[in-house]
Formats: C-alpha cells, sequence, structure tokens
C-alpha cells in the first residue's frame, strides 16, 4: 500500500505529511484492501483544505475533503470522514457475504 502526501499552493512541512501520514495508516485498519492513499493538502484562497483519496480493489475511490482555520484539524476531518466512508462499505459488504452464506447453507 503506498501513501502520497503533496502540496497544491503550498510547500507541505515534514510534521504536515508525518500527521497526514499516520491518519492514512489508520484508515487501513478499517479496510484492508486498501491499494492507495493520496492526500492533497491545498492553501488556495488562504483556506486550509485536506483532501484524501483511497483508492481499493473492486469499489470506486473514496474521496473526503475539508477545509478548516487549521490545516491539522482539517486533516483529521477529512481522515474521520473516510473512516466512517470505508467502515460503512465494509459493513455492507460483509451482510452481502453473510447473505450469500446463509443462502448457501439452506440450499444444502
Amino acid at each position: 500500500m503506498q501513501i502520497v502526501v503533496t502540496g497544491r499552493h503550498m510547500s507541505v512541512t515534514e510534521a504536515m505529511k508525518q500527521h497526514a501520514e499516520e491518519k492514512a495508516q489508520r484508515l487501513v485498519r478499517f479496510y484492508g484492501r486498501v491499494q492507495e492513499i493520496r492526500a492533497v493538502l491545498d492553501l488556495d484562497g488562504g483556506q486550509p483544505t485536506a483532501e484524501f483519496i483511497v483508492a481499493v480493489e473492486h469499489a470506486e475511490d473514496f474521496v473526503a475533503r475539508e477545509q478548516n482555520d487549521d490545516m491539522y484539524a482539517a486533516i483529521d476531518t477529512a481522515s474521520d470522514k473516510l473512516e466512517r466512508q470505508l467502515r460503512k462499505h465494509k459493513e455492507r459488504i460483509d451482510q452481502k457475504h453473510k447473505g450469500h452464506l446463509s443462502e448457501h447453507q439452506e440450499g444444502q
């Protein structure tokens, strides 16, 4: 799994990069099929924005974007949004497979 942190209209400090990478690593815990996580930190117009794009197997990319007066708070909130999205996606898949298993067992 690859984590890429980039800056748009700003240079990313090592502390910001490390914070974004730590938050991105936590996302893998909720869904193990993550292939790549891209974090784009933007300072366009003076409003710090954090955007996470998560590529997973067999699904479309998950995206979360957050603006805040503080870049670290934006990173935290965006990663929390993605955490909810990934958890919900995993629950849907688990429920789908659970239904298939029970149908298979009833047919025997």
